[in-house]
């Protein structure tokens, strides 16, 4: 068994936000979680802490509506950032979703890097272009996984991640891109040690 999925087997929800004032102390390290309400974000945290139900998923994309914090060890947390994209909800309420993601990527010290998930066969829309490019000027770290790799052959899916990871290439903050699938577990291990490493989790 991988280090990382050794000790992420032991996280455990935490708490849920809907404002920044909610928040677990800014303190410790963090990791989040961000994607289109169809990307699989759910289902690939769940894949790779090793559990079944820790984050919620749903036959209707955009059921995560808050801030959902994971403890995997003390002081080191992972982050369901709120889905867009296909949420059937207000535009007030879009709005105020909007505010509270701008202000906690924005605002949070002990965010150590931003995991963006797109379908591999739809990358790069609108909302994950401004998610890489509020990385960029934040120069946060960005991690993507390109998740449901198993709908394409091995060689749709290289091309696919080699394509979004050159449209990318002069971005200024580390970023590094993966194929994934939460389904057959392809990629995992590339996923938890950039995980492992963000969180510096001990490996032995």
């Amino acid at each position: 068994m991988h280090p990382v999925e050794r000790l992420l087997r032991q996280t455990r929800f935490l708490t849920s936000a809907q404002r920044l004032d909610q928040c677990p102390p800014d303190e410790g390290l963090e990791v989040a979680f961000a994607g289109r309400s169809n990307a699989g974000k759910s289902s690939a945290i769940n894949r790779l802490t090793g559990q079944k139900s820790l984050a919620r998923t749903s036959k209707t994309p955009g059921r995560t509506q808050l801030l959902n914090f994971f403890e995997v060890t003390e002081g080191r947390r992972l982050v369901d950032l709120p889905g867009y994209g296909y949420a059937k909800v207000d535009r007030a309420t879009r709005q105020q979703w909007q505010k509270e993601l701008d202000g906690y990527l924005a605002e949070r010290r002990c965010l150590r890097g931003l995991v963006l998930l797109m379908d591999i066969r739809h990358p790069l829309k609108d909302f994950d272009q401004m998610l890489v490019d509020w990385s960029a000027e934040a120069r946060m770290p960005l991690h993507l996984l390109l998740t449901k790799a198993d709908k394409l052959s091995f060689g749709q899916a290289k091309t696919t991640v080699m394509k979004v990871a050159s449209s990318l290439k002069g971005h200024p903050a580390p970023l590094t891109a993966q194929l994934f699938s939460s389904t057959s577990g392809a990629g995992c291990d590339d996923a938890w040690d950039r995980l492992g490493g963000w969180l510096e989790l001990p490996l032995d």
